[in-house]
């Protein structure tokens, strides 16, 4: 959770990531290194999810992405970067491709959101893990996003006991030494992590800081999962859990922002 990975920014040990299992190439001590500028293919479509939280009244910073869709308006990121305790975020902008600090492809307003009902409707706990994901339906002045960016990633769904090498974790860290304006990568490689439902997956070869929450697990053009918490940044054989797509969830998105393109 972002709240959590915020307080454990505060107790990073020298390595806790172990050298063994690092696969990022430049990689710091979380397996994170920054993605080279000008970012392009998968790293465009990358960006920044600001969202303003009205019960503590803070600011927060997550990760998403552009997800394929045919609306062509859609974004991934994890569900507590949406709703928190069954509060909606307010203020949601996505801003992809975001460069040194820069919306290089401009802000693209929140119109809609998506989260699974069990993450809605339930107090946070560890067993709602595996439903931290959510969807954003965006606009910006009738331009679609896809248009702007090109075409998004291909969503997949990753069946129960099923792994993914070589993975690519994406996200904008802050804190810990991380700017909070550039993009970050790590590679790792996701397996099974059990959990009630649809599971978690699990990769030990990153452990997100804050501000990593929501950023796509991605392989080429297509995206797994998000990330959605990490073990204390003290801990020093460090994970990372992201949470699976939902396909239903994305699905019922795109069709309400298909129909909204229609009577708009």
């Amino acid at each position: 959770m972002f709240r959590l990975l915020v307080a454990f920014n505060l107790l990073v040990s020298p390595m806790t990531v172990p050298e063994p299992r690092l696969m990022t190439p430049g990689g710091d001590e979380l397996g994170y290194a920054p993605v080279p500028r000008p970012y392009a293919g998968v790293h465009r479509l990358t960006g920044v999810l600001y969202a303003h939280d009205p019960v503590s009244r803070l600011d927060l910073l997550c990760g998403a992405s552009v997800i394929r869709s045919g609306s062509r308006s859609l974004v991934l990121t994890a569900a507590h970067c949406l709703n928190h305790d069954g509060t909606p975020m307010r203020r949601v902008a996505f801003a992809p491709g975001f460069e040194d600090g820069r919306a290089r492809l401009g802000w693209w307003r929140a119109v809609r959101m998506w989260v699974p009902r069990r993450w809605g409707s339930r107090p946070f706990s560890s067993r709602q893990l595996p439903y931290d994901v959510g969807v954003v339906g965006v606009a910006r002045r009738g331009r679609t996003l896809e248009s702007v960016t090109g075409r998004g990633l291909r969503p997949a769904v990753l069946g129960r006991g099923r792994t993914v090498t070589g993975v690519e974790l994406l996200g904008y860290p802050i804190g810990h030494r991380y700017p909070g304006r550039d993009l970050y990568r790590c590679v790792g490689d996701l397996g099974e992590g059990g959990g009630r439902g649809p599971g978690v997956l699990v990769t030990r070869n990153c452990q997100a800081a804050s501000g990593s929450s929501g950023g796509p697990a991605v392989r080429g053009s297509t995206v797994y999962g998000v990330v959605s918490s990490s073990s204390p940044l003290a801990d020093p054989a460090g994970f990372t859990v992201l949470s699976r797509l939902n396909r239903s969830l994305i699905t019922r998105a795109d069709h309400a922002m298909r129909h909204q393109a229609l009577k708009g």
